[in-house]
């Protein structure tokens, strides 16, 4: 009988790692701390639960790298993919999900997996023996942070990530406030709608950004330096960097036409995302904030439309424990100095959350042929799954290693297209089609192998 794969967290790496490896026959324990644990950003005990946006981001496959990602992941038959598209959302040309839903399915799917079993308890330290997959994310518990920072002998690096406020969509004032998809994308009425935004003049957009910058924030503790993800800055952050950062960012008006007034053109616009397939609940796009919870509802009833707006969440700040992946790992996601145990997910180094169950995928296909009696090779560095473990496990600077998104600047370049708008379009193009044959190429041996 196969030994048992052992998979401590239960969000979207350690979902995709145990339904991967138990569909290969391997028996797989989850160990979630949850509800038993809590932390700072999880609700429930459900596996796979999104505690920030609820977006997986772009799907386009041809032009953007988190979109071939997308694909790639169908491809290999992907839980975390499969179960959003099942609930999704209309988010234009993005890939949003009914948060709720969606983790409750993954839940309840990999709980009927003759495979797979889910065990309710904190393990805080690293096991000694057996087959172990570390997949407890950014939110990894003190104790077992302690002991990955005691084994690696170095201090365990960390950033801060921040969440938005999620609004109840009946507390908007859709007299002022208007449906529309940026530039209209989207194929069907839905998805061109899936998004309220809340229009500000120039006078409204300067008040607003004084109270960002006068309202009362989160301190750190002691010790603790403000290194942020570039990819999730809080607002008050970006504003600090300059007054009209915001309205060239999160709040860019580019691509909307206020429904109300048609003629006039907001001088910053903010969106809003559907966040649930009732439409009941709308999350503030690109709103990641550090304020303390009074300030929050002050200073986003500022907005105009949510001047009554009633919050189902308000935004917050948290610790993201990673580790120096392309010291610590190999090139199968192992550890060095402990080869029993590999690590998946954000903990590694990557950002986001189809990027953390792309690392759950291969760590659990890795796994199973380990525990299978064979070894398979990782992705080629070509496809957008293996240009993020190449990154991880020795492509990035170990002295200047920082989380990263999958994107084009991580795969192998192509030759013979260099400059302007057009040839870019034709470079991502050569980058996805070179990707889709290696990654089929790479699941059909992998397959082979196996058998």
């Amino acid at each position: 009988m196969t030994e048992t794969l052992h998979i401590v967290g239960g969000g979207m790496a350690g979902a995709e790692a145990a339904w991967q490896a138990a569909n290969r026959g391997v028996p797989v324990v989850i160990h979630e701390m949850r509800p038993q644990v809590g932390t700072f950003a999880h609700r429930t005990g459900d596996l796979a639960e999104m505690v920030c946006s609820n977006s997986f981001r772009s799907d386009d496959d041809e032009q953007n790298a988190v979109g071939l990602l997308h694909w790639e992941m169908r491809q290999a038959d992907g839980l975390i993919m499969r179960m959003g598209d099942k609930h999704r959302l209309p988010a234009g040309g993005a890939l949003a999900v009914d948060r709720d839903a969606f983790s409750a399915d993954v839940t309840a799917t990999l709980r009927d997996h003759p495979n797979v079993s889910v065990e309710t308890a904190e393990i805080d330290r690293l096991p000694d023996e057996g087959t172990w997959i570390i997949a407890t994310g950014p939110l990894t518990s003190a104790g077992l942070g302690g002991a990955i920072a005691a084994e690696t002998g170095a201090q365990s690096l960390a950033f801060f990530d921040a969440i938005a406020p999620i609004v109840y969509a009946e507390s908007i004032d859709m007299s002022v406030a208007w449906q529309q998809s940026r530039y209209d994308k989207g194929e069907t009425e839905a998805e061109r709608t899936a998004y309220i935004n809340c229009p500000m003049d120039r006078d409204t957009y300067e008040a607003f950004i004084d109270a960002l910058l006068a309202a009362e924030k989160t301190e750190f503790h002691e010790g603790e330096t403000a290194d942020y993800f570039d990819g999730c800055l809080p607002i008050e952050v970006m504003a600090e960097r300059g007054r009209e950062t915001l309205r060239h960012g999160p709040m860019k008006p580019r691509g909307l036409t206020n429904a109300h007034k048609p003629d006039e053109k907001p001088h910053a616009v903010v969106q809003l995302r559907r966040d649930n397939a009732l439409g009941t609940l709308y999350n503030i796009v690109g709103f990641q904030t550090k304020m303390k919870y009074g300030a929050q509802v002050d200073v986003f009833r500022m907005i105009p439309g949510l001047e009554e707006a009633r919050f189902a969440r308000l935004g917050g700040i948290h610790r993201n424990t990673f580790i120096n992946s392309p010291r610590l790992l190999d090139a199968q996601l192992r550890m060095r100095a402990r080869p029993h145990i590999r690590f998946a997910g954000q903990i590694t180094g990557v950002e986001g959350y189809v990027e953390s169950a792309a690392m759950g995928l291969v760590a659990g296909r890795l796994a199973a042929a380990e525990l299978q009696g064979h070894e398979i090779a990782p992705p080629p560095p070509e496809t957008a799954v293996g240009a993020l473990v190449t990154h991880i496990t020795g492509g990035a600077e170990a002295k200047t290693f920082q989380p990263m998104n999958v994107n084009f600047g991580l795969f192998p370049p192509v030759d013979g297209i260099k400059g302007g708008r057009r040839a870019r379009t034709e470079r991502y193009r050569a980058y996805t089609d070179r990707a889709k044959a290696a990654w089929r190429d790479w699941l059909a041996q992998t397959a082979l192998d196996a058998a």
